[in-house]
């Protein structure tokens, strides 16, 4: 049994340096219409990785262009405000995190997962009334707390690893087991140090156990968002398992099985394009 505390986790959560300046930026532009993309264009140009992950993504088989893009301008005009904020944002944070050598966590499919997650959540999120773009960042981030616990406490968590492997179970069930509490917890606790707003906070917190009486739009995006892409199975996890999952949250988002079976393939297309361009 682990003798990590959550107090330790929090503490060591407060230790983490501040999103880098462009995401901060970014996530305070999320609700402006009139956000300049000049600004952007020229903060992206000024990072080489950035501008490279975001031409990429511009010229994947998935937007289909018949020139090549060359410009973090034209690459800009093609994918959309909100989709390269929510890259760049995907970006910055998915470079934060250094893994110990002798880990057993696998940052691939934590990261395909995530990335599956985000881009479920925008495609569900006109099917509650929640800014998309809003949507791919928290879906990319619900489960940070693993991160936290996997990098900054290897060996505890290789106690959950180890737990899961042996009791095929999911990670939240070997986390309250081991730990006696979860990585959505610590995850919340991230998102209130990052300063996300308290929408994003609670989606991370609950993105598991909803409580679907006084759960935001978002969370309700989230928490199913993290089902159907376990469901989907995308990040080729061999311990992959099916979360439980609220039917009042299900009730909740106006979405009938014919508007479902019309945007899990192009969930899965636009995965398939993205996916190995973000997770390298």
């Amino acid at each position: 049994m682990s003798t990590l505390e959550l107090d330790q986790v929090v503490r060591a959560v407060r230790d983490l340096p501040s999103l880098p300046i462009i995401v901060m930026e970014l996530l305070e532009t999320m609700e402006q219409e009139d956000a300049s993309s000049a600004l952007l264009t020229h903060k992206i140009s000024q990072d080489q990785a950035l501008t490279a992950k975001i031409l990429r993504v511009a010229n994947s088989s998935f937007y289909g262009m018949s020139a090549r893009v060359t410009t973090v301008a034209q690459a800009l005009s093609i994918l959309g405000f909100s989709t390269v904020r929510a890259l760049v944002t995907a970006a910055s944070i998915s470079g934060a995190f250094v893994l110990d050598t002798n880990s057993p966590f696998n940052f691939s499919p934590f990261w395909k997962h995530a990335i599956a997650t985000a881009i479920c959540a925008k495609h569900l999120a006109p099917f509650s009334r929640v800014a998309p773009d809003s949507a791919f960042i928290t879906g990319l981030l619900h489960d940070i707390g693993q991160l936290v616990l996997a990098t900054k406490f290897a060996s505890a968590y290789a106690q959950v690893s180890a737990h899961r492997q042996t009791n095929d179970c999911e990670v939240i069930d070997a986390e309250r087991m081991v730990l006696q509490f979860d990585h959505a917890m610590v995850g919340a606790a991230l998102a209130e140090h990052w300063r996300f707003p308290p929408a994003m906070q609670q989606a991370v917190l609950q993105h598991h156990a909803i409580d679907s009486a006084h759960a935001e739009p978002l969370t309700v995006v989230i928490h199913i968002a993290n089902t159907i892409t376990h469901a989907l199975d995308l990040a080729g996890d061999p311990m992959e398992a099916l979360p439980d999952t609220s039917a009042s949250a299900w009730q909740s988002i106006a979405l009938d099985s014919n508007a479902l079976s019309r945007i899990l393939p192009m969930i899965v297309a636009e995965f398939t394009a993205i996916s190995p361009i973000l997770v390298g």
